[in-house]
């Protein structure tokens, strides 16, 4: 699978297109596309293709034009890829207002989620070093709002937004990759288990792993599959909250 990493184009330049603020067109014919409408097509490559479909002449090909056209918009993947996170990242909304604290951290982990889901290739993308376009700054308001006046300091502020992200990306991942799977095999989970399990029964001793075979047991026919992504996202973000809590509480 193919990883990016954002923030490796020129800066100067990323950042003008980030905001807007590329220099006026040169004299001569009126451009024939905007920026924004040569992201909204490399978006759906990515989305329909993967991001390993994605490249400048993919895009060209899209918009019917030749590669070098496209130059004079954009100045290379690495920062198309830069304004397509940050396009990705307007579609979150803000916690609504007077939400309690924990409702809008709530609200922000699971638009993250939901998020992923509509562009997976989101997961593909190292963002160390993120895009500091208007919606990456935004996102990143919108959830300090979450735990502004709480009694934490302003690091420990920025530690828990970083902890709630990161804990949505990381369950989102798993999730997709399970979807994944069963689009490459054509199997769902549970027909993938009704395969394996018979057979795994006349392998393996149950009394030799006794805590893995009553708990497994137990998960597998709650979720009627070996895991269920959407629990592990809801119980996880359950506890990071309660522990969040304690460190309000003990302030």
């Amino acid at each position: 699978m193919t990883t990016e990493y954002s923030g490796t184009g020129d800066p100067a330049r990323t950042l003008r297109l980030l905001w807007n603020a590329a220099p006026p067109p040169r004299r001569g014919p009126k451009p024939r596309f905007t920026v924004r409408e040569i992201v909204g097509r490399a978006v759906g490559v990515a989305d329909g293709e993967g991001l390993e479909a994605l490249s400048i002449r993919r895009v060209a090909d899209e918009l019917g034009v030749s590669p070098m056209s496209l130059y004079t918009y954009v100045p290379g993947k690495a920062e198309l890829i830069d304004l397509m996170l940050d396009r990705a990242y307007g579609e979150l909304e803000p916690p609504p207002d007077g939400a309690s604290w924990r409702a809008a951290l709530t609200h922000v982990a699971s638009g993250s989620w939901r998020l992923y889901h509509r562009h997976p290739w989101l997961l593909q993308v190292v963002t160390a070093r993120p895009p500091l376009g208007p919606h990456a700054l935004a996102r990143y308001e919108n959830a300090l709002r979450a735990v502004e006046g709480l009694g934490l300091t302003d690091v420990e502020m920025d530690s828990v937004v970083a902890l709630v992200e990161g804990f949505a990306a990381s369950a989102a991942r798993t999730s997709v990759d399970a979807a994944q799977a069963e689009r490459r095999t054509g199997l769902t989970d549970r027909q993938w288990w009704d395969a394996t399990g018979p057979v795994l029964a006349t392998v393996v001793d149950p009394g030799r792993y006794p805590l893995a075979a009553r708990v497994g047991s137990a998960a597998g026919e709650e979720h009627q599959a070996p895991a269920d992504p959407g629990h592990a996202f809801a119980f996880g973000l359950d506890r990071i909250l309660d522990g969040v809590e304690a460190l309000i509480t003990s302030r």
